[in-house]
């Protein structure tokens, strides 16, 4: 937590961040900026390959896929997933929802202090990748919480068969 306003070396640092590209994975929760690394190299590649196994299935049912973009309705309160699956992209910075966020976990990440926040914007399902586990859960929004699901209710995919695709770094 820092105080408001930021010191003046904060917003250096932030402002330098912003002209290296360095901040694409920063979020901001309720006005407080999270500032993150960039994904480790077991993440990335683990990212690379959900991308190339969910594009098509997305495809197939009328549905596009993203990398990472801002969920939430401005510059004060989003999230950044790894990856977005959408029934309609819309333009610009900020994306009120997605179909299907993917959340690759890294050490230490605050992936599943997300899951409120994605179920608040009407996110249907969100699927949670484990690499140091080798798991994937899959989460489906009913009645406003998210219950894990046997299979996809968007794309002909379930977790199980994704575990299997999947070639987990050592």
């Amino acid at each position: 937590m820092l105080p408001d306003p930021l010191p003046a070396e904060f917003e250096e640092l932030l402002e330098r961040r912003r002209r290296w590209g360095a901040d694409t994975h920063d979020e901001v929760w309720e006005g407080v900026c999270h500032v993150t690394p960039a994904p480790s190299m077991v993440h990335a590649l683990v990212t690379a390959q959900l991308t190339v196994l969910l594009t098509p299935l997305a495809r197939a049912a009328g549905l596009a896929t993203s990398a990472e973009f801002n969920l939430g309705e401005g510059e004060h309160d989003y999230r950044v997933p790894d990856l977005g699956v959408h029934r309609a992209p819309t333009i610009g910075a900020w994306h009120p929802t997605a179909a299907l966020v993917v959340e690759v976990v890294s050490p230490g990440d605050e992936t599943f202090d997300k899951i409120p926040f994605y179920a608040s914007h009407g996110v249907d399902e969100v699927l949670i990748v484990e690499p140091e586990a080798r798991t994937v859960r899959w989460l489906g929004l009913e009645g406003g919480d998210y219950r894990e699901i046997d299979r996809s209710h968007l794309i002909e995919l379930g977790p199980a068969e994704l575990v299997a695709q999947i070639d987990w770094p050592a």
